[in-house]
């Protein structure tokens, strides 16, 4: 048998952890979708004009039939292109987080490539860039939109300010999860606190000050109970407790409910048992999957969960790598896809997927629950498709799918899950590091 040298390893790994999931965010009121797989943003417009807004607004009756007649023919069309007229480079490397500001009016996007691309999400342009030390995690808006915030690799959360006073292009660092990567950033409903979660299984609240610029130093509260790395948030909230509840997702397959202000655990839900899919791998041992994403309505009504190994089948297999959902509940939007696989076309491979039917007065409403949409009856239908999915032929889509699922498995647990090394190992890495090179 061939023996594998210490470098394959490392080349081997490498090549995983550059395995991107698909991801998805839509806009809080639905005027708009977001899928970024690799460093592409595909964006659509969910909005539909009503024609007798063009009518009401213009009176001469030659400018109404020719608009009118424009708007009848382009309205199945609503892919928007992004514009950056800023001088900077748009993305060159795989997109790892995106997030709409609370208020909608902000869209920001961070990845592989150190920038951080905050646009406004009107025109979709981009307004600023910020270039990261390394490489970007986890990203989110102030609900006052006068604040972007950032994670690294490194496990530093950086912040850049917006109007008067904050207006720098320079972000700051505001405290860390030190040398812990930071697997999800989010601003709490009434904005006092940001939350950061990480692969070391800890949550951390810390209190959101006046001038963020100069440093945050004031912890809330810590969540401790997860066995594995966090890998998503959410928050919840209702009538009798507005300022919100913490939903998090975790590699030990559960998802716990939190009072973050105080760190005490309310609930835990073992997703893992729940969905069957707890098993053994005949040593002993149990393998638990991971939940890899959740999303919320506002009240907590609705919550969904995105569980690795979960097949969905609707005449396709599914499984997704990111979900999210809208302010009103209305729909669960699901994509499913990777980027940098060697074996297909990966820039284009991404699917999207809508459940719904969750309120009584839905269209889509059964006595049996939720159901997931037909392509047609989707937000968009197949112009949102054609959009969001680009092209593969049918008859790899299923092959490629399950390639992608399984590559993003692989790669989001060699990203999270903290490896042993052997001592001959460990002296061959730290000969590679940085601070030594320097040294000589």
């Amino acid at each position: 048998m061939e023996e594998i040298s210490i470098e394959e390893v490392e080349n081997n790994d490498r090549e995983l952890l550059e395995v991107a999931p698909a991801l998805i965010s839509v806009h809080p009121f639905e005027k708009s979708v977001v899928v970024a797989i690799g460093p592409e943003l595909r964006v659509f417009d969910l909005e539909e004009t009503d024609p007798m807004n063009i009518v009401e607004a213009y009176s001469n009756v030659l400018t109404v039939l020719c608009l009118f007649l424009c708007f009848c023919l382009d309205r199945g069309s609503r892919q928007i292109s992004i514009v950056d007229d800023s001088g900077d480079p748009l993305h060159s490397h795989s997109i790892r987080a995106i997030c709409f500001g609370a208020n909608g009016s902000l869209f920001a996007s961070a990845g592989d490539d150190k920038l951080v691309k905050i646009w406004s999400a009107d025109s979709w342009k981009c307004i600023r860039t910020v270039l990261s030390e390394k490489r970007v995690s986890a990203v989110a808006i102030s609900h006052d939109g006068l604040f972007v915030s950032f994670a690294d690799k490194f496990g530093v959360v950086w912040v850049v300010g917006f109007g008067g006073d904050n207006e720098k292009n320079k972000a700051a660092p505001i405290f860390a999860h030190y040398c812990s990567i930071i697997t999800s950033l989010l601003f709490s409903p009434d904005g006092r606190f940001i939350v950061s979660a990480d692969r070391d299984f800890k949550i951390r609240a810390t209190v959101f000050p006046r001038k963020p610029l100069n440093g945050a130093h004031e912890i809330q509260s810590f969540c401790l109970g997860h066995t594995e790395y966090i890998s998503c948030l959410v928050f919840i909230c209702t009538l009798e407790y507005p300022k919100g509840f913490l939903l998090s997702g975790s590699g030990d397959s559960t998802v716990r409910l939190w009072d973050f202000t105080s760190g005490s655990l309310l609930s835990t839900c073992e997703v893992g048992v729940q969905a069957g899919l707890v098993e053994s791998n005949g040593k002993d041992e149990v393998l638990c999957p991971a939940v890899t994403d959740i999303c919320a309505s506002p009240d907590g009504s609705v919550v969904a969960v995105a569980i690795q190994r979960q097949i969905v089948t609707m005449g396709d297999i599914f499984s997704p790598t990111s979900l999210d959902m809208g302010s009103f509940g209305m729909h669960i939007w699901l994509v499913t896809g990777a980027s940098n696989l060697p074996s297909f076309d990966s820039a284009s491979l991404a699917c999207v997927k809508v459940v719904s039917g969750f309120q009584k007065d839905s269209p889509h409403f059964t006595e049996h629950g939720p159901v997931m949409l037909e392509n047609n009856d989707i937000p968009g239908g197949d112009k949102l498709l054609e959009t969001m999915q680009g092209s593969i032929s049918i008859e790899n889509e299923r092959k490629a799918l399950g390639t992608a699922i399984e590559a993003v498995k692989k790669a989001m647990h060699n990203l999270l899950i903290k490896r042993q090394y052997s001592d001959e190992k460990r002296e061959f890495r730290k000969r590679g590091r940085n601070d030594r090179k320097l040294k000589q």
